[in-house]
């Protein structure tokens, strides 16, 4: 394998000879080009690690011109080549984003070791994007810190990686789609489409076709083929929320897909393979649906592989401080306002059951938010539309809330996330940190504080 893939840029044939032997003779995979123009249709089919480019490029031969196109290359380290060591030029360079600037005639030693050091920088550039954007997709979505939470972000980082198939249960409005995205976006698939069907919102005359597709003339109104929600998922991630409402005809079309892997479009007769994860969700209880002959039997055991059970928000209410806070910075985003819960606010918040669960939770918080004023949103504010608050009994709990419950919240999700950026990072405090969007020495106050053992 190839240590890295290297693009030279230098209108010198002897040296581009000479560079390009020593590189390969080093482990490299190298292209070269003679110019800007070459380079960029070198870029096209070749994904460089590095570029080592030379300041005096024809036509110009200038190495102001030169420098203005580093913004193009910066993808990558750069490291500049030159003939001209001048401090100007190469302080100009470094400011543009190059990685480094070695003067010509170029020592292979120094050369050697200023491109292994950037392409090892190159290498955690890319491993701290590809943490980021799989720590941001999968279980940094699930808000909160208490013990319901940790153990279901526990279960979901398990589960993840294999096919196994997941019925996620639990009262509606507590992130059952949520976490069966979490899967997704965690597993192997997760590049892949996410299909997500709503098994009662679908007329049962309509839901064959809609997850099967048809073919041209299957029915009046076929006028050309269609791929169906199966298709659409090859290869990732069907989910089926509600399927405790999927009519029994389909169950047992779908039973025979999970079986074997094959369907038939409606109106076709060719058979056609699918591999994909399937993810289903219910509020009702599916054990008691099979009872009543409503739910097949064959049908629950197939789907269940795992069950997550989610839990009512009335059950996890330290989290309700966090989840307020991630709501009300979403929607400040969005409208473009400053705005922050009064104590009194908090404290309304905190203590009602929320039967609709975080669904009912961030609905009230943003109807609440849109007609607030000041900056502030207060009991007078959700008392215009949830009168029944001014006689609550709610404003005698107006201690600091903030204080009492925010901070410690806060906390634990702090410890969590260095926790897990650490775990993450294999014990790289460096990248931890930058994962984290901390300095190295801003994580390393926050282990103390919190006197952590990493």
């Amino acid at each position: 394998m190839a240590n890295g893939r290297i693009l030279l840029i230098d209108d010198e044939p002897a040296f581009r000879q000479l560079a390009q032997s020593w590189l390969q003779g080093s482990g490299y995979l190298v292209q070269t080009a003679a110019d800007l123009d070459s380079a960029r249709a070198a870029l096209s089919g070749f994904d460089a690690d590095l570029i080592l480019l030379d300041l005096s490029l024809p036509p110009e031969f200038d190495p102001q011109h030169t420098l203005a196109a580093l913004a193009e290359f910066n993808s990558r380290p750069v490291i500049i080549l030159t003939g001209h060591a001048e401090r100007q030029l190469a302080l100009d360079a470094i400011a543009l984003g190059a990685w480094d600037f070695i003067a010509k005639p170029v020592d292979p030693d120094l050369l050697a070791v200023v491109i292994k050091r950037a392409l090892s920088k190159h290498q955690l550039d890319t491993e701290l994007k590809q943490l980021k954007q799989h720590n941001t997709a999968g279980v940094a979505r699930l808000i909160g810190v208490s013990a319901p939470m940790e153990a279901m972000r526990t279960l979901i980082q398990r589960i993840a990686p294999t096919d196994v198939r997941v019925l996620v249960t639990g009262p509606s409005g507590t992130g059952k789609e949520v976490i069966s995205k979490a899967l997704h976006e965690l597993s192997r698939r997760g590049a892949q489409p996410f299909v997500s069907v709503h098994c009662g919102a679908i007329p049962a005359d309509l839901l064959e076709s809609e997850l099967f597709g048809y073919v041209k003339g299957a029915f009046t109104g076929a006028d050309k083929d269609r791929p169906g929600l199966l298709k659409l998922a090859d290869g990732g991630t069907l989910f089926l929320d509600e399927i405790g409402e999927m009519p029994l005809p389909m169950q047992v079309k779908l039973l025979r897909v999970l079986q074997e892997g094959t369907f038939f479009a409606v109106g076709g007769r060719e058979q056609q393979k699918i591999d994909l994860r399937l993810i289903s969700a219910t509020n009702a209880n599916l054990p008691d649906l099979v009872n009543k002959g409503l739910f097949r039997a064959d049908l629950y055991y197939r789907i269940k592989g795992i069950t997550l059970e989610t839990t009512a928000l009335s059950e996890r209410r330290q989290d309700i401080p966090l989840l307020l806070q991630f709501f009300l910075e979403q929607h400040m985003r969005l409208q473009g306002q400053s705005l922050r819960l009064d104590s009194t606010a908090l404290s309304w918040f905190l203590q009602r059951d929320w039967p609709g669960n975080v669904r009912e939770l961030k609905n009230t918080l943003e109807s609440v938010a849109a007609v607030a004023q000041g900056g502030v949103i207060s009991m007078a504010d959700i008392s215009l539309l949830h009168p029944e608050a001014v006689n609550a009994g709610h404003a005698e709990l107006a201690t600091d809330v903030n204080n009492l419950q925010l901070e410690p919240a806060v906390q634990q999700l702090e410890i969590r996330l260095i926790k897990q950026a650490m775990l993450q990072s294999k014990g790289n405090k460096s990248l931890a940190a930058r994962l984290l969007g901390l300095s190295r020495q801003g994580l390393l106050k926050k282990i103390d504080r919190y006197q952590l053992s990493v």
